[in-house]
């Protein structure tokens, strides 16, 4: 609601009087049906930055018109019936939210969503890289000095050509993965190539294995279509391939996910010799394997991680990667490589879906990769995001000595930590942001308890010590 409305200050009309029409008319046209809820006069008096007197004014005289009520316990709602359309009834909104079959995200995840909007927080949760980092000067001079003549209309089922065709030069290069350009689907981002691949290629009942903790392990997807999850810790030097020979035996696992070079959250890299193992493992019991690799090319070290696919050499690997975490994340461009015949099934999907990719967004990311901004933007990228790593460690030392366990990262954008202090962690998160801080609870990305992600791609460096003394003041709050 923040994002959407604010009073108007200059009007001569009291702003508790702005807020009640504004309720007033949400309700009216159905925006706000029966039982919705409504902000807490706390929250809502915090988003508008006005008192919290005014709220409870606004609320009050709301409720003297019969449109809301308040209950302990559940917050303000509104009403049950609406009297403004009487001799009437309206959808029952509340019975059909839950009667999708897309499940809603875990609260958490919501909660993160919502309160990244907010500039007051210092944002240490998201999976984005910083608008600064952004090559925004590049994009300008492309197109300031490159024509786009092409016509506006559906692009190829599989993406652009030239684009697919670059991709594979730059899959080629940088990853040593061969491949042809028929092999390639250009998606929107890597997630919804993966929503792509569950819904396409697997079946209620059917059993996959994730990486537990992982970015994986957040997505309804699996729950949502009836599928278990059988989860994979991962260590210093990612999974065990004994953990997947077990699942296939115990489960029969039909799929694999896994994220090889700097792991999201844990910033894990897979030991080479793991590498060849799972490799051998998938090809033996012939389980596919899903890799989601958004980091190898981060490398702090001038290192390029190798990934699985550019090892796989009996074609049991499903590649995904995406422009996200090396140039944009609002440029929306992912891929599939992948056996033609599967490309096929998962190009038709998406046709269902949104008739593809966006012709300009394909064109403007394929100028970029061709240009002569690629290499120095990807290697500044790797500077800046270094320092913020070693900030981040630093004001980890600064304001939490000892209280922490953690391991740094050699590249990506995310440090895994467990809290050697006992703590609730909803309770943790709830007064971080209080404080001005949003970070990731472990416990929306895997099973354990007591863990946190930071993400030090998104925030401002001048920032990264203020959120860390923010969250360790939360932590000490509770002693």
């Amino acid at each position: 609601m923040a994002n959407e409305w604010k009073p108007d200050r200059s009007s001569e009309q009291p702003i508790y009087k702005q807020i009640v029409l504004y309720f007033e008319k949400q309700i009216r046209n159905g925006e706000l049906p029966p039982l919705s809820k409504l902000p807490s006069e706390r929250k809502l008096s915090k988003d508008l930055g006005v008192n919290r007197s005014t709220v409870a004014t606004a609320y009050a005289e709301l409720s003297a018109s019969d449109l809301i009520t308040s209950k302990k316990g559940s917050g303000t709602v509104v009403r049950g019936s609406n009297r403004a359309y009487p001799g009437g009834q309206m959808p029952n909104w509340n019975r059909m939210l839950i009667a999708g079959t897309l499940l809603p995200n875990v609260p958490i995840i919501q909660r993160i969503a919502e309160e990244t909007n907010h500039k007051h927080l210092i944002d240490i949760a998201t999976g984005q890289l910083s608008p600064e980092l952004f090559p925004n000067q590049q994009f300008q001079h492309i197109l300031k000095n490159q024509t786009f003549d092409h016509p506006l209309s559906y692009e190829h089922p599989h993406g652009n050509l030239k684009l697919r065709e670059t991709i594979a030069r730059h899959l080629k290069i940088d990853k040593k993965i061969e491949c042809t350009p028929s092999s390639i689907l250009i998606t929107s981002g890597a997630q919804q190539a993966l929503h792509l691949i569950i819904q396409c290629l697997l079946k209620p009942g059917d059993a996959v294995a994730i990486e537990d903790p992982s970015y994986t392990y957040s997505l309804p997807i699996f729950r949502s279509l009836g599928i278990k999850t059988i989860l994979l810790e991962v260590d210093e030097n990612g999974v065990n391939p004994n953990d997947i020979h077990n699942a296939y035996i115990n489960h029969r696992i039909r799929m694999i996910f896994l994220s090889p070079a700097y792991q999201n959250p844990t910033g894990a890299v897979l030991h080479p010799e793991r590498r060849k193992k799972i490799l051998k493992t998938a090809f033996e019991f012939g389980i596919p394997i899903v890799e989601d690799d958004p980091y190898s090319l981060l490398s702090f070290e001038n290192e390029r991680e190798a990934t699985l696919k550019s090892e796989d050499s009996h074609g049991v690997v499903i590649y995904i990667s995406s422009l996200s975490k090396m140039v944009s994340s609002g440029i929306r461009i992912g891929w599939i490589l992948a056996p033609k015949q599967i490309v096929e099934r998962l190009s038709d999907a998406r046709q269902q879906i949104d008739f593809g990719s966006s012709i300009f967004s394909d064109w403007l990311a394929r100028e970029f990769l061709n240009s002569d901004f690629y290499e120095p933007h990807l290697r500044q990228l790797k500077i800046e995001l270094k320092i913020r790593r070693d900030l981040l460690v630093s004001a980890i030392e600064k304001h939490l000595p000892g209280q922490v366990e953690y391991t740094v990262p050699k590249g990506g954008i995310h440090l895994w930590c467990r809290i050697r202090q006992n703590h609730h962690d909803e309770k943790l998160f709830n007064r971080a942001v209080d404080k001005g801080v949003i970070y990731t609870p472990g416990i929306a990305l895997g099973s354990k308890k007591g863990c946190v992600r930071f993400t030090f791609g998104r925030a401002a460096k001048e920032s990264i010590d203020t959120a860390i003394s923010a969250f360790s003041n939360a932590l000490f709050e509770q002693k």
